[in-house]
């Protein structure tokens, strides 16, 4: 907690290929924001394409990045919501149905839970672990298109549900390498869901967009309609292998392509409005490489296109381009290069803007991080306290409010159980963990919530009681 204003201090973790990120953050109550307390960054060796394979060289770079972050805060949490891509990540599409037994026939909250945990009992492969759970939407009676069933008359309830799964030894190394640093995984979010809190609006999410998160190692997408996440794909391609080109097309080192990319980089012709000719030092002593900037956009035009290109076909192949009334929106370090917008715009056919982190208090350090690097990282702060803003008092409760935290609710049972065991979840586990832990779990928190809710209708029945007779009281002394 924050000694100062009595406020919790999470820890935001961005595992990435090219850097660690981590962020020291509180909540803003005033505005719904995240107040950035402290800034740490690494550069990341122990990761290839979103995924660990070096264990100490990530240990290493994690301890680096939270011991800057904790040094300009002041505070040291121990608790972290971190990110997770790669290649491996993958989506299900399961429609589950169940029948109303009660007497009313009306859907109650336990229905809905029932309908859900049951439709995670599902056998997925060996060696993959549930990550998210995301109800599409709800069905009563063959009518569809219900976002809200709970209080509605039927006999039949269906959803259309999308789970994200990850590979088992992948989402174990993330957490092992958390926990080597002396840190507590809180909670792991697929990155480009994190980022999603960070840079789309509102508005965005209902009309139809998606989010084309390009790092270092992967490119990240998210497409959401109706303000429901509808997809997700993670594309093994970043700004790494724009980098690598630029090496082997001039025939310079690698540190020195990727100087060149982030100082001179535009990856698109059409915005280049002067041909400079650049100095590149010459290796080993060797007289310096002319090159013109024309010629270096056009290596960085070629390995861009062709990521855009796999973003254009993964959302054709969904069939879910054409419902993007808002776009696309591009974030996430490569997309700093010049003309990366239009170059998006153009071989996409959707219009596009640049994503910017917002959503952060402008009393903290929210300049540093206004910029597309940092956008993972601050959607993992906004996601770790996105309870706590629904609920008024500022006490963090799992709240089941509306669509959007029905897969808060279950990732969170599911997520529960994986820290029970730090980590570490036997393949012949899984089947257990779907069809007993997290019915029993549900039960038990669906139990403590029907309490609750009773003993807080309670209290206000007696305060509007009080409160009734007080006024009585003061009508009569009229007299």
């Amino acid at each position: 907690m924050n000694d100062e204003h009595n406020l919790p201090v999470k820890l935001a973790l961005d595992v990435g290929t090219t850097k660690i990120c981590a962020l020291i953050v509180t909540p803003d109550i005033n505005t719904n924001s995240v107040k950035v307390l402290g800034i740490g960054v690494a550069e990341s060796q122990g990761l290839n394409r979103g995924v660990v394979v070096n264990i100490d060289k990530t240990v290493n770079a994690i301890k680096e990045a939270v011991g800057k972050a904790t040094q300009q805060a002041g505070i040291q949490p121990t608790k972290v919501v971190a990110g997770i891509a790669g290649d491996h990540i993958d989506i299900i599409q399961k429609n589950h149905i169940i029948t109303i037994t009660n007497p009313d026939q009306e859907i109650k909250q336990s229905d809905v839970d029932r309908l859900i945990s049951e439709a995670t009992k599902i056998q997925i492969q060996p060696g993959r672990k549930i990550l998210h759970i995301f109800p599409q939407e709800f069905i009563v009676d063959d009518q569809d298109g219900i976002i809200e069933p709970v209080g509605m008359s039927g006999t039949r309830l269906e959803a259309k549900i999308m789970i994200t799964t990850g590979m088992a030894t992948a989402i174990d190394n993330v957490y092992k390498c958390i926990q080597r640093a002396g840190l507590e995984v809180e909670d792991l979010i697929l990155e480009p869901l994190a980022s999603s809190y960070a840079v789309l609006e509102d508005d965005e999410k209902e009309v139809g967009v998606a989010l084309v998160d390009i790092g270092g190692g992967t490119t990240d997408i998210a497409v959401f309609i109706d303000n429901v996440i509808r997809f997700t794909k993670v594309i093994a391609l970043g700004g790494n292998q724009l980098t690598d080109d630029v090496r082997k097309v001039l025939n310079i080192v690698k540190a020195e392509a990727e100087n060149i990319k982030k100082t001179y980089g535009y990856c698109y012709l059409n915005t280049l409005h002067k041909n400079d000719i650049l100095q590149i030092p010459g290796i080993a002593g060797r007289s310096p490489i002319q090159v013109h900037l024309s010629d270096l956009t056009a290596i960085l035009q070629a390995r861009m296109t062709e990521i855009l290109n796999f973003v254009d076909t993964a959302l054709n192949d969904a069939g879910i381009k054409d419902n993007l009334g808002a776009g696309i929106v591009i974030t996430g370090g490569t997309t700093l290069l010049e003309g990366a917008v239009e170059l998006a715009s153009d071989t996409l056919h959707l219009p596009a803007r640049l994503g910017i982190p917002n959503k952060i208090s402008s009393a903290g350090l929210s300049q540093e991080v206004e910029n597309p690097i940092f956008s993972t990282a601050v959607g993992l702060a906004i996601y770790g306290y996105r309870n706590y803003f629904q609920n008024k008092n500022g006490k963090e409760t799992l709240q089941q409010t509306q669509l959007d935290n029905q897969e808060d609710y279950h990732k969170y049972i599911i997520d529960d159980h994986y820290n029970g065991y730090n980590g570490k979840i036997e393949e012949s586990d899984l089947e257990s963990i779907n069809e007993t832990v997290v019915e029993t779990v549900i039960q038990e928190k669906t139990k403590q919530e029907k309490k609750e809710a009773k003993e807080q209708k309670k209290k206000e029945s007696k305060e509007k009681r009080k409160s009734f007779f007080e006024s009585v009281k003061e009508f009569f002394k009229q007299f």
